[in-house]
């Protein structure tokens, strides 16, 4: 099968960690890299961002990355791109007219959705469309501090009801798919995924200069909740909290300023420890370093770090929102608290941490939870159900 994605802002070759580089980019390139072993021919269009990248690329893994020439060749924040989208649409169906047309689109996040079905539209080609964050659940937990688009929500209402079907991350998000005025029929649950070869149980383990070690990972901005873990910190004596996330160097960072002052506040600091942007190499050592992995969001889509934790077989504290309460079983592979609520999260952690044996078996459970359900082996014979399904039906329309 002929598999274009799309990615308007999140390109599976982008260094993680930056202001727009985060589990999308992990999703998209593991995704495709496991629907290649599984035969398929898989291309993924993502927004030309900087001066001479080569039009077409081949990873190594097999897949094809193409740099669409929407907009400026330079950064440009995800929330100011929506201008771009019809040029990027422009050039995503006269890609498809010059070449070998697509079985199958599979659009990632509402601005890539937006120009797959412009693309598509009178071709035949059906849609399959990941949303990764919704617009309405964004403006719900951030208010005025939203900067999204005011059309967001209206343009995700649009994908959803002209994509042939939405293939969403976790449970929780169908139900706000179907407030949102969408077909449950037309929507099937496929989750993120984890490298279970890179993400092991052993292996090299990172340095640390403290008996009990907490470890977050994610991008340093506020609705990640890592002031709620600064300020959970003091009742966790004795404890290192360890934040990896951002540029690799916080001096300039706003928020790394906002999290060191919040630190001192809390008389913390010199168990704070902000390391910024880790190589994806790297990241197995660290979560292996952990007593316990906190992703402590206000609000979170799926979250891939709990499940690369699960994979090292560290138990994980994880707020109780949107896909991790699919993937963190409470009381069994590790404990789910209210999102900003410091005081529970800190009975949380300290009660993980004094109980070394309950932390044992919370990350072995962990681990076989993930081979059991979350390999991207796994997820890519589920989404390719999904393909299989839009592809029979846009055979069967034709044929009547």
């Amino acid at each position: 099968m002929r598999i274009a994605m799309v990615s308007e802002h999140a390109s599976p070759l982008a260094a993680l960690g930056g202001a727009d580089a985060g589990g999308q980019n992990v999703h998209v390139a593991a995704l495709a890299a496991a629907l290649v072993r599984r035969g398929h021919e898989v291309t993924v269009h993502t927004r030309r961002d900087a001066r001479g990248l080569p039009r077409r690329v081949r990873t190594r893994d097999g897949y094809e990355v193409v740099h669409v020439p929407a907009g400026p060749a330079r950064a440009v924040p995800k929330d100011d791109l929506l201008p771009h989208m019809t040029e990027f649409a422009r050039f995503l169906r006269q890609d498809w007219k010059s070449g070998a047309a697509p079985d199958v689109v599979h659009s990632h996040f509402w601005m890539s959705g937006l120009a797959s079905v412009l693309a598509t539209r009178g071709s035949g080609v059906p849609v399959v469309h990941t949303y990764h964050a919704l617009g309405t659940v964004k403006r719900r937990h951030q208010g005025a501090g939203d900067t999204s688009p005011p059309e967001r929500i209206a343009v995700e209402r649009l994908v959803g009801r002209e994509a042939a079907a939405i293939a969403a991350t976790c449970e929780d998000e169908v139900r706000e798919l179907t407030a949102l005025g969408l077909w449950r029929s037309k929507t099937s649950v496929v989750p993120c995924g984890v490298d279970t070869t890179a993400f092991t149980t052993t292996g090299p383990v990172a340095h640390r200069t403290a008996p009990q070690r907490i470890v977050s990972v994610g991008r340093l901005v506020p609705r990640k909740g890592f002031d709620d873990l600064v300020a959970a910190l003091p009742q966790v004596a004795g404890a290192e909290l360890v934040i990896a996330g951002g540029s690799r160097d916080l001096d300039d960072d706003p928020e790394a300023r906002r999290l060191r002052d919040c630190a001192r506040a809390h008389g913390v600091a010199d168990r704070v420890h902000l390391i910024g942007q880790v190589d994806r190499a790297d990241m197995p050592a660290l979560l292996r370093s952990a007593d316990v992995v906190a992703c402590v969001p206000w609000y979170e889509p799926f979250g891939i770090v709990p499940l690369e934790a699960m994979a090292c077989g560290v138990p994980v504290v994880a707020s109780a929102v949107g896909g991790l309460t699919d993937t963190v079983v409470h009381g069994v592979t590790g404990v789910l608290t209210p999102p900003r609520d410091p005081r529970a999260l800190g009975r949380a952690l300290r009660a993980v941490l004094a109980d070394r044996s309950r932390g044992t078996a919370f990350g072995l459970a962990g681990r076989d939870r993930v081979e059991a359900r979350y390999t991207w082996d796994a997820v890519a014979s589920r989404t390719e159900r999904v393909y299989d399904r839009v592809c029979a039906n846009d055979g069967l329309a034709v044929a009547r």
